[in-house]
């Protein structure tokens, strides 16, 4: 129970760190959330809970793959925020975009046949 304590409030740490900086400067509260901190703990963690070598190279790769359909997000959100959008829509366009990024990406890498 206390590892699994460990981890939540680790986690959770990154979080507020990147909020909170974020209010201070939002340069810095980007670049922070920007780090692959979660990526690099997670693959710490299932490193330290299985000692398997093929489990961290299969996470790598999955976790390279998935980040790029991740990116448009960050550019949607942005364009329609400046246009005028709310939060809300503007969050939820850049969400759909992102899933419609996913499955494309999903469909590319199985007609590639990159294993996943």
């Amino acid at each position: 129970m206390g590892y699994y304590l460990v981890k939540l409030l680790a986690s959770a740490a990154i979080i507020v760190a990147v909020t909170e900086a974020a209010k201070v400067n939002a340069t810095l509260g980007g670049l922070i959330k920007s780090l692959p901190l979660v990526s690099l703990i997670a693959l710490v963690w299932v490193w330290a809970e299985t000692r398997d070598t093929q489990v961290i190279a299969q996470l790598s790769t999955s976790t390279f793959w998935f980040v790029l359909p991740t990116l448009p997000l960050f550019l949607v959100l942005p364009a329609l925020l400046r246009r005028g959008f709310g939060f809300w829509p503007s969050l939820a366009a850049g969400i759909a975009v992102m899933l419609g990024c996913y499955v494309l990406t999903m469909a590319l890498l199985r007609r590639a046949g990159v294993a996943l």
